[in-house]
């Protein structure tokens, strides 16, 4: 592999890794984005693709990610989504070593208010 500096972020110039059109996902992300236009996402929706790839990606998808996003990226993507799940923001949270009291997702929730009662 050959590393690159490019505006602060590492990237990853492997073949396996950049069979893809520029500024585009990988086909094999598809199923990860089944509720959207997969063809009109792209690179720059940054928070979007890190958390979802996190939450469902596997293996090849997660070394995808780490070449393509930043580390600064992908640890302020755990830390502000308040919708990963609780296994995969305790995962990364030790994996990158984020107090998880700085993690929304892991935060007490409010409890909803209930409509229809009154005080």
């Amino acid at each position: 592999m050959v590393y690159t500096k490019d505006g602060g972020k590492k990237r990853c110039h492997n073949l396996w890794y950049n069979l893809r059109v520029k500024n585009k996902l990988p086909l094999s992300f598809k199923p990860y984005f089944w509720d959207i236009d997969f063809s009109k996402l792209s690179l720059d929706n940054t928070q979007f693709i890190i958390k979802r790839v996190l939450d469902r990606g596997d293996t090849n998808s997660i070394k995808w990610l780490i070449n393509n996003y930043s580390k600064k990226d992908i640890k302020d993507t755990i830390m502000k989504s308040r919708d990963l799940s609780q296994k995969t923001a305790n995962f990364w949270a030790d994996l990158y070593k984020i107090d998880r009291t700085k993690i929304l997702c892991l935060q007490k929730r409010y409890s909803p208010i209930q409509f229809g009662l009154s005080s």
